[in-house]
């Protein structure tokens, strides 16, 4: 283990999804943007190729130019932590939820307070997801509840109750009215937003679900899953058309895997996720062996 901690210290290096490591030769250090919250930061989302939003326990809702560190503008509102944030597909718009039970609509080129706000939850705020002609917003909360917003007007559109579903995350597939949503008894719901009724659950994982990803093409979703000590903290990929069983499983984190998404495909390279973990590493995996990315 020494050797291995000595290899790190001194040798830039790459690390595979399987705990392998490897050589690479000289890599940029990655880029720390300046203090932007007072305390720590709970969820980030880009927003732009350039610009990324993030919220904390400090209450507030950050936007960043990741190349230059620059801080573009800070929007305090909430009463409690920010526990998620997102975007509409037009940038212009940022969204998030709160430990306070309400989610918040921030006009990035108005003024610092919040354009839109979205009351109605009983309990702190755990899903967002923006439709994509960002004409509605679909909610989620540890209350059990679902939620459909008109992003306008602010006016609830629909609310759908399941016992024991305590949401954990919500992801909008691009281009349908349908809505993916993990849970902490342990299910990925798929939502028609149409009617807000469950239009699909797949088979039930053994730990609970943290958060998901669509793919781009809205065919493939992904979900990730509770662990300790080795135990669970898989990746699991769904096909949203052949809903019966798992298309593939990634198995290598230690503790909690938190994140995962879908990364961008060039036209050389082998289709390929990422995935974090509580383990304090970050996984990439080729997508459709499983094997390390």
């Amino acid at each position: 283990m020494g050797k291995l901690q000595s290899k790190i210290s001194f040798h830039p290096a790459k690390y595979r999804a399987d705990g392998s490591v490897e050589e690479t030769g000289p890599v940029q250090a990655a880029r720390q943007l300046g203090p932007v919250h007072t305390d720590a930061v709970a969820a980030v989302a880009a927003l732009t190729p350039d610009l990324c939003v993030s919220g904390g326990r400090d209450k507030s809702v950050a936007v960043c130019h990741w190349r230059s560190g620059a801080a573009l503008r800070r929007f305090v509102g909430h009463q409690r932590e920010v526990t998620k944030v997102t975007s509409a597909r037009d940038s212009n718009r940022v969204f998030s939820a709160s430990r306070d039970k309400t989610v918040m609509m921030w006009e990035l080129h108005g003024t610092s307070g919040p354009s839109q706000r979205f009351p109605g939850h009983d309990l702190v705020v755990t899903g967002l997801a923006v439709s994509p002609d960002t004409s509605q917003l679909c909610t989620g909360s540890r209350d059990n509840t679902v939620c459909k917003w008109d992003i306008e007007t602010g006016e609830c559109l629909g609310r759908a109750a399941i016992s024991r579903n305590l949401v954990t995350h919500l992801c909008w597939v691009p281009g349908e009215p349908y809505v993916v949503q993990t849970s902490e008894d342990k299910t990925v719901r798929v939502w028609d937003s149409r009617q807000l009724q469950v239009a699909h659950t797949f088979p039930a994982q053994r730990h609970i679900q943290t958060s998901c990803d669509v793919s781009p093409d809205g065919r493939l979703c992904l979900s990730t899953s509770s662990g300790c000590t080795g135990e669970g903290g898989e990746a699991t990929l769904w096909d949203l058309r052949q809903t019966r069983d798992r298309v593939q499983e990634y198995k290598g984190h230690f503790q909690t895997t938190t994140s995962c998404v879908f990364l961008p495909q060039g036209p050389a390279l082998v289709p390929s996720i990422a995935t974090a973990s509580r383990d304090s590493t970050v996984k990439v995996w080729e997508r459709d062996t499983g094997g390390r990315g």
